[in-house]
């Protein structure tokens, strides 16, 4: 796993469709129906997106579980959505990131969930308090079938730095 990092990062526009989840196949059938259908949006209106697609996790549960998310792709300045497929833009600021290599799931390697709590543990150490999480899907499964290589960044907005 590599180190987390703190990154300036410009304001961000993106395309997205939204989806709420109420468990983790909800989730796998959002990304699996969602991300197909924003991608045929984008080639019918001849958008290219501008960066890797991700995942702006939008409502937590009390437990830090996903309820509602957006399947998303960067795009360039004033690109307008329409119906389903909606525009918005991740907020200029400080994040935190973590690159993640590996598996999404896993009960013997470290995945997603061991690399939220690295850069969780590395926050609070600290005392950077973390805000609104995506997950930039760098390398996955459609450019890459061994789940070794897939590179993941999480990014967390950050608030009232205590240490820069």
């Amino acid at each position: 796993m590599n180190e987390p990092q703190l990154h300036e990062r410009a304001a961000q526009p993106y395309l997205a469709i939204a989806a709420h989840v109420r468990t983790e196949t909800d989730f796998r059938r959002a990304a699996d129906s969602g991300f197909p259908e924003l991608f045929q949006w984008l080639r019918e209106h001849g958008v290219a997106p501008s960066g890797p697609l991700f995942i702006r996790y939008r409502l937590l549960d009390d437990e830090g579980q996903p309820r509602e998310i957006e399947l998303a792709v960067p795009v360039g300045e004033g690109v307008a959505g329409d119906g389903r497929v909606r525009a918005d833009v991740l907020p200029p600021g400080r994040w935190a990131t973590l690159l993640h290599i590996g598996p999404y799931t896993s009960a013997t390697a470290p995945d997603l969930a061991a690399a939220r709590a690295a850069l969780h543990d590395w926050a609070k150490e600290r005392g950077v308090v973390l805000e609104g999480r995506v997950e930039h899907y760098i390398i996955g499964p459609v450019e890459e079938p061994d789940h070794s290589k897939w590179q993941t960044e999480i990014a967390y907005l950050t608030a009232g730095d205590a240490q820069s």
